[in-house]
């Protein structure tokens, strides 16, 4: 289980896009995930008449470190620390450390 999944809401806590705020399109490898709108980067494509791709200059989202972005608590707004604890049940949950309100997640 991870502490950051597809589809959360995140905010940016270092880095160029420090308090940004957007929503994890894809995690890439253990250590890295990627964020919607954050981090551009311009990439300079080369056409392909073959595929029907245009050349030019495209604005592409590249990873971010996991370290380097916090949960949103839907409650306070605010980025905060995910923990892991397990319930009387045996299911394992994350929980926001500030409040312990456990985060639901979607199936």
């Amino acid at each position: 289980m991870r502490r950051i999944k597809k589809g959360d809401e995140v905010t940016i806590i270092a880095g160029k896009d420090k308090g940004k705020r957007g929503k994890v399109v894809r995690l890439h490898g253990e250590d890295r995930v990627v964020v919607e709108n954050i981090n551009l980067v311009k990439r300079h494509t080369r056409g392909n008449p073959m595929h029907g791709s245009q050349s030019g200059i495209v604005d592409k989202e590249m990873p971010l470190q996991i370290s380097n972005i916090a949960l949103i608590n839907p409650s306070t707004d605010k980025g905060e620390k995910v923990g892991f604890k397990f319930l009387e049940d045996g299911t394992k949950v994350r929980y926001f450390k500030s409040n312990g309100e456990v985060i639901e997640d979607r199936g």
